[in-house]
């Protein structure tokens, strides 16, 4: 093994670490939905601005977190970028107070600006760490780590905050007015020591970041950054394109799934769950995410990954209407299940993203990232079908996206692969 080998290893292996940290703190949203549901007494549709907020940020803020890395490089990015995502997790401390579902949504805005700028920089970063061949692997190989933060967050989320007795928001409308306002300002605090708790996480590992010594793999010289390619650029290749949207589906689908299965394993035709048993199977679909993507670590070695990617959307399609059209154990198992065919996408597609980008790659990052604004947009599209049509006929919507994924696998990332916008 020669020195640099060694080097890039230990880069990849802290690496992970950030990529497990935004998981734990990006499941914890599927998490709190249910809880505001309860405290505030909302809809669906106002329940998913949890994740409007907070995938919103990846639109308004991977531009300038492209910018940022493009001048300070990657580590610094990473450091940064934990920094911020703290400073959104002390923010619940005064949010929970009040409490004001506003002010919360704000703090996850700040937290998930914090992890756009972890996405732009460690996506790419791992993508570097090696031969341009194995990209998609290393890619599997740090996003295994990232769907075990999403594993063990909604356990863990469970255990600190549906902690007691959890009334639904119909029983919450019958107490008389204090008492329903006594129960609200107790949940809501509920929230206040896990949050605090994360913050000093993410500090301590944005201080620890910013003193380690790993290869910048960045030419930040003012002539390099002067001849990377413009956004409007960029936007002009066919695979970049046909990737921005397969990232912007494919987030949204996994996230809607994700965010709604604790109530749609409530459904009485399902499971008839209540929040904290049905947590322990949002356990379960993060984490067949996670061994897929170990999975997908190897077979992405002997197998294309176009082809793996759009093999896995037809599966992960198919288990969608299977549930829809079941019921029971059926239904459950099937849409948990799902989770274990999104493995490979996000890196798989991430990946195929950059490919032949060269010193264009953080820009190319900051558009794929901004294309997480997906996770915004479907869930609350997801709710709004929900309230008008039921939950249950809601995820057909999720199937929907699956098939555009299923196209991008089989034939739009292939149209860009020759073209290399910088060498």
């Amino acid at each position: 093994m020669t020195r640099s080998d060694t080097t890039h290893g230990r880069a990849l292996a802290i690496a992970t670490t950030v990529f497990f940290m935004w998981g734990l703190l990006t499941s914890l949203n599927d998490i709190l939905i249910p809880h505001f549901q309860t405290v505030f007494a909302l809809n669906y549709t106002i329940s998913l601005l949890v994740q409007s907020a907070f995938f919103g940020a990846y639109f308004v803020m991977s531009v300038p977190a492209g910018w940022l890395i493009g001048r300070v490089g990657y580590q610094r990015g990473m450091a940064a970028g934990l920094v911020v995502a703290g400073i959104g997790a002390l923010m619940f401390w005064p949010a929970a107070a009040l409490p004001s579902y506003p002010l919360f949504l704000a703090a996850l805005f700040v937290l998930a600006s914090g992890i756009t700028t972890l996405q732009v920089a460690a996506n790419p970063y791992v993508g570097l760490l090696g031969p341009v061949r194995l990209a998609s692997s290393r890619l599997n190989l740090a996003q295994a780590m990232n769907s075990l933060g999403h594993t063990i967050g909604p356990k863990l989320g469970a255990m600190l905050i549906f902690g007691g007795v959890a009334l639904g928001a119909a029983e919450l409308a019958q107490l008389p007015p204090a008492e329903a306002l006594d129960y609200q300002h107790a949940q809501a605090r509920a929230l206040q020591l896990p949050y605090l708790g994360l913050a000093v996480v993410l500090f301590a590992l944005g201080a620890i970041m910013f003193r380690l010594r790993l290869p910048g793999l960045m030419d930040r010289s003012p002539e390099a950054v002067a001849a990377r390619p413009r956004l409007a650029e960029l936007a002009a290749h066919p695979g970049l394109r046909y990737a921005v949207l397969a990232i912007f589906v494919y987030v949204g689908v996994e996230v809607a799934i994700g965010s709604l299965l604790i109530n749609y394993l409530g459904l009485p035709h399902v499971a008839g769950l209540g929040h904290d048993a049905a947590a322990t199977y949002v356990t379960y679909y993060w984490g067949g995410a996670m061994v897929g993507r170990f999975i997908g670590f190897a077979l992405l070695r002997v197998i294309a990954p176009e082809r793996l990617l759009g093999t896995f959307a037809v599966a992960a399609m198919a288990l969608v209407l299977v549930s829809v059209a079941s019921g029971g154990q059926v239904a459950l198992w099937s849409m948990v299940a799902v989770g274990l065919f999104n493995s490979v996408m996000f890196p798989t597609i991430f990946s195929l993203g950059i490919r032949g980008m060269g010193s264009a790659t953080s820009t190319a990052s900051s558009l794929l990232v901004m294309a997480i604004v997906g996770g915004a947009l479907i869930p609350l599209a997801q709710g709004a079908l929900a309230d008008i049509f039921g939950l249950r006929w809601s995820f057909l919507l999720p199937a929907a996206g699956y098939l555009y994924i299923l196209f991008f696998g089989f034939v739009g990332s292939r149209r860009g692969a020759a073209l290399e916008v910088a060498r």
